[in-house]
């Protein structure tokens, strides 16, 4: 094959393999991802508004590279849907919740001078932060992060736990998951690349029932509507865009 058909062939892959992802993105109605610096960021709302003050906001970005998800989404009982848990001012300042770490000795604590740093009301808040990430592995959606790649090599080491002596459970069986479209590779699941962020009892049974063969068949359509995977992989983890990362050859 000469160069010139091998330039032009490489010119065609990548022509089509922008066109399918546009189109899966078409096809599917994929949101529109925020930049890398708001991906995750999270707009906290239940009593705020109503006691007269502003949302506080949260970052998922800056927050990880200190905590695994199983800190907050576990050990201190949020809600993997955002606004579904009932925080208070007076549940954080009994330890509860953020005020387990933001209590002026581990984080900044809920005095007065710093209510703005979270009930600010912006979605943006904290973004001059971001290019401290720069050193971590890349990727090409969400936060353009590998988180999963940043903790396996040590560039990030984010405690799993509150308490000392806890250690995640090793388990690296990985789940194939064939996909009933034509010329789509198998979707991928592996629970090594989970296990240090997630502890089991985030995802079953409530999300993944356990037993063989009892979760009910799932589809993108599904997972956008933050079902499944899409609980995380749609607004926090790395979206759906990045194809991928889970239907891999």
């Amino acid at each position: 094959m000469t160069l010139k058909r091998i330039i032009l062939s490489l010119f065609g892959l990548v022509a089509l393999t922008l066109f399918l992802r546009d189109a899966d993105a078409r096809f599917f109605d994929l949101p529109p991802l925020p930049p890398p610096e708001e991906y995750g960021n999270i707009l906290l709302n239940q009593n705020s508004e109503n006691n007269g003050v502003r949302p506080a906001v949260f970052s998922h970005w800056l927050h990880r590279t200190k905590y695994t998800c199983r800190v907050c989404h576990l050990e201190l009982e949020f809600e993997l849907k955002s606004n579904t848990t009932y925080v208070t001012e007076e549940a954080n300042r009994q330890g509860r919740y953020c005020g387990a770490c933001h209590n002026g000795k581990i984080a900044f604590g809920h005095s007065k001078d710093n209510c703005g740093r979270c009930h600010n009301g912006d979605i943006s808040a904290g973004k001059e932060k971001f290019d401290q990430l720069i050193q971590l592995p890349r990727a090409p959606f969400g936060n353009r992060i590998n988180w999963a790649r940043a903790i396996e090599e040590g560039t990030i080491k984010p405690r799993s736990s509150l308490f000392e002596g806890y250690d995640s459970m090793p388990f690296d069986k990985r789940l194939v998951m064939v996909v009933e479209w034509g010329n789509i590779p198998p979707a991928i699941f592996p629970h090594k690349a989970h296990t240090p962020w997630l502890d089991c009892a985030n995802c079953h049974p409530d999300i993944f029932n356990i037993k063989k063969k009892t979760t009910k068949h799932f589809s993108m359509e599904k997972l956008m509507n933050s079902e499944f995977c899409g609980v995380c992989h749609l607004k926090v983890a790395f979206p759906l865009d990045d194809c991928k990362r889970c239907h891999q050859r």
